[in-house]
């Protein structure tokens, strides 16, 4: 029965940051609609809301990097444009941005810099004025002139040759003798608006002159004041003044743009809020001046141009200018705004020096600047574009040939054309990958001759005897632990029967035959003639066997012959006659430089005699109960090193409790940093455990080996031979 968790796991929703941005959108949708439940649950859930909106961009955030990580700059293309773009257009960008900024603000700068320059040209203009009314106006209070000396005609004619525009703006005129008004109605043409009345501190002015741009009472004005003192010590004041309207902003911004001026000051805002706390004409403190009524309380002239081009951007910029508060004379700050574009202030920057020949010259240098600039920047680009794909191309090849040899095809190869690091990589590639093919040639062929070699290993371990056929008064043992897969030591027992005289085989066991040898050198030669020898031993005993066998059933027949018998009967009981029969043998089948050290031994089980001959073997050791050491030399040199050689033959009786010891070099000559392990450790652990039977007594030998050489490679082959007479 499918259930719905069932229905539910099939729908393979996604997990991780996916499946978290999943569920806080439907979370977030649940609570957007919780929130509209009034009482505690609509609040409680507009809580709830805000932090799952926030944990929701946190984890979109995550996904997104997440998503360009493992989709965008997976890529080495995409990861060098990413590279790109952060070392080389990241800093264009900001410079850019930073020129652009500096360019704006320069240019609004600039354009509250004309806005001033002109409001100061205008004062410097009726102070000229001013001063020129001044002497008339002083002349008529002295010497009692007729008002009609100095009239509105009389402004006009002063003022020839200015701006039609200028002659319009109403210059209003007051006089003042000691701060009081004079009777001068001449000075004053119909029409404008002039400050309340000559303030205290402009009364007595200490340079006797001011101009300057004043605040009184809500409006603004351009004023300048002459003074003078008359003969009579009496001062004489002359005031022109004209009021900041739209009229004198339109000659303002001529050319220019739009320009306005905010007639309200900080000063008298905090002012006019304080006198009314003061009052107590209001309950609460007054509420600022907002951003829409301040725009709409500027006092404004001229009209926002159009832009010429697209570049020709709008240039909207807030600055201060510096007046003069009527009543207190105190300094203060209103604002100016000013609306232009770059090409107007172009204009006004250069003026009539945008014609000529020169300015020609220089504009046409500066749009192939542009142009050499632009072709620089493509060029530049395109070498980019070429190198990324170079770069990029060789990355994708090489991961192309890591597909190729995950796959098993180890003869690909990359196509290189160019010269340069990434393609010296791609050689590289081509040169390990024929490296990994020749190896794995030669692991194939390795792993062939390993096979053959376990083969081998199989076959010699058949050669050893495979059980110790134990005589009824001799225990045999024997072991080789090879120094490689193969070894060139060899062991081996030969058991001898006695004939019945009736010709029928008899399988009692008259003696054994105890063979120990060393071939020179190591590994699968060694263990070639390790095989020969092995061979061989067996041959001769073999042989004497048969022989003797077949003199007995002649006899049986009756024929009396008896051709073989006596030198068959003795061949291998005779171990000198063997290893003279084996040099000859491997003198000449072997080349020169192979030899082998041999032990024979035939023990007798009637007479528990021992007859043996060393060929160069180090020579076993006889320990008997009492603790007597008897060493077994006699015999010979080295066979098939040289041809015609004889060795002696030595007897030995085994008493009961004797054990002999034949090993070869590979027992007594490991070292470590105490020397040589040597015969007398050797004898050592047989001594210890003595009364062990052989096996023990081989292991304990094989274990103080393993503790003397450590972990350190095997030196050579070893061989143990341990035979105890009971």
């Amino acid at each position: 029965m499918v259930t719905w968790q069932d229905k539910l796991r099939q729908l393979r929703m996604p997990t991780g940051l996916a499946g978290g941005v999943l569920w806080l959108s439907l979370w977030s949708a649940l609570l957007w609609g919780l929130k509209r439940v009034p009482g505690p649950l609509g609040g409680f859930s507009s809580v709830l809301l805000v932090f799952a909106v926030v944990a929701l961009a946190g984890m979109l955030c995550g996904l997104a990097i997440q998503l360009v990580r493992r989709h965008m700059l997976w890529s080495l293309r995409n990861k060098l444009v990413v590279t790109y773009l952060l070392i080389g257009a990241a800093p264009v960008v900001l410079v850019v941005t930073l020129v652009l900024i500096s360019a704006y603000i320069a240019a609004g700068q600039f354009a509250i810099h004309l806005v001033d320059s002109r409001l100061h040209a205008e004062l410097a203009q009726m102070d000229a004025e001013n001063l020129h009314r001044t002497g008339l106006g002083i002349a008529l209070i002295e010497n009692r002139l007729p008002p009609r000396i100095v009239d509105s005609r009389d402004n006009a004619a002063n003022t020839a040759g200015a701006d039609e525009q200028r002659l319009k703006l109403p210059h209003r005129m007051q006089a003042f003798v000691n701060g009081v008004p004079a009777d001068m109605r001449d000075f004053n043409p119909p029409g404008g608006k002039t400050p309340f009345g000559l303030p205290p501190w402009a009364m007595r002015l200490p340079q006797g002159d001011f101009d300057g741009l004043v605040f009184d009472h809500g409006d603004l004005f351009l004023v300048t004041i002459q003074q003078r003192r008359l003969n009579d010590g009496r001062t004489f004041t002359l005031m022109t003044s004209l009021q900041v309207d739209t009229q004198l902003m339109n000659l303002v911004a001529d050319g220019l743009g739009s320009a306005g001026v905010l007639p309200v000051t900080a000063s008298t805002a905090s002012g006019k809020q304080q006198s009314q706390l003061q009052s107590g004409s209001v309950a609460e403190k007054p509420k600022p001046m907002t951003a829409a009524e301040a725009r709409r309380s500027f006092v404004r002239g001229g009209v926002e141009p159009r832009a010429v081009n697209l570049a020709d951007l709008r240039v909207s910029f807030v600055s201060t200018t510096t007046i003069t508060n009527w009543d207190t004379g105190q300094p203060d700050n209103v604002l100016i705004e000013v609306n232009s574009r770059p090409s107007l202030l172009y204009r006004q920057l250069f003026g009539a020096s945008l014609g000529g020949v020169i300015t020609d010259t220089i504009r046409t240098g500066l749009v192939v600047l542009c142009i050499v600039f632009a072709l620089i920047e493509a060029v530049a680009l395109w070498m980019a574009i070429r190198v990324s794909r170079s770069i990029t191309a060789s990355v994708a090849d090489l991961y192309a040939a890591t597909q190729q040899i995950d796959h098993g095809d180890f003869t690909y190869r990359i196509g290189v054309t160019r010269n340069d690091q990434l393609a010296e990589l791609s050689r590289s590639f081509n040169r390990m990958t024929g490296s990994l093919q020749r190896l794995m040639l030669e692991q194939k062929e390795k792993e062939r001759l390993q096979s053959e070699l376990a083969i081998a290993q199989e076959v010699q371990a058949n050669l050893f005897p495979r059980l110790a056929h134990n005589l009824p008064r001799l225990d045999l043992h024997g072991v080789c632990r090879p120094a490689r897969t193969v070894s060139g030591d060899y062991y081996d027992f030969l058991v001898f029967h006695e004939e019945a005289h009736d010709g029928r085989p008899s399988r009692s066991e008259t003696g054994v035959g105890i063979a120990l040898g060393d071939i020179s050198g190591k590994g699968i030669s060694a263990a070639l003639l390790m095989a020969t020898l092995h061979s061989a031993v067996r041959a001769y005993r073999f042989a004497s066997e048969e022989l003797v066998y077949s003199e007995s059933m002649l006899a049986g027949l009756g024929n009396g012959r008896t051709t073989y018998g006596p030198e068959c009967d003795t061949l291998f009981e005779s171990p000198g006659r063997i290893l003279a029969l084996l040099n000859r043998h491997l003198y000449r089948s072997t080349q020169p430089e192979k030899y082998a050290t041999l032990f024979l031994g035939h023990y007798d089980a009637a007479s528990a005699v021992l007859t043996y001959s060393n060929a160069g073997q180090l020579p076993p050791l006889l320990l008997s109960l009492d603790g007597t050491v008897r060493r077994l030399e006699c015999g010979g040199t080295v066979v098939g090193l040289m041809d015609g050689m004889m060795y002696d033959e030595g007897h030995v009786e085994l008493r009961p409790g004797d054990i002999l010891i034949a090993y070869s070099d590979g027992v007594t000559e490991p070292e470590n940093d105490f020397g040589e392990f040597g015969e007398e450790r050797l004898l050592e652990v047989v001594r210890r455990f003595q009364d062990q039977p052989l096996e023990v007594i081989s292991a304990q030998v094989m274990l103080a080996l393993d503790h003397w050489i450590g972990a350190a490679e095997q030196p050579d082959d070893i061989t143990l031979v341990l035979a105890r007479q009971l």
